[in-house]
């Protein structure tokens, strides 16, 4: 059975399971972020994270990502076995 997600959103499990860098419609689905409304952040320099500029496409740094959800190793979000604990990576769904 997979970790429950929002509607939308990801789980903790699919947080932890993605690559090094991902694209901005993937970060904005982490964040519960509409598409227009996430590349109107970046454009403007204001998304909640660093986005890196490559040619014609944004990417954003996962390991920011999970710091700013407060998912990063140092954070708890590991148990004691140093499995993932599951559940909604959003503050809102708690």
């Amino acid at each position: 059975m997979a970790a429950p997600s929002c509607a939308g959103g990801m789980s903790v499990a699919d947080l932890l399971a993605l690559p090094v860098a991902i694209d901005l419609d993937t970060a904005n689905r982490a964040l519960g972020i509409g598409r227009s409304t996430g590349y109107a952040l970046a454009k403007a320099g204001e998304y909640p994270v660093k986005v890196l500029r490559l040619g014609n496409a944004y990417r954003v740094v996962t390991a920011e990502l999970l710091s700013l959800l407060g998912l990063g190793r140092a954070s708890g979000a590991f148990a004691s076995s140093g499995e993932p604990v599951g559940g909604c990576a959003h503050e809102l769904c708690a």
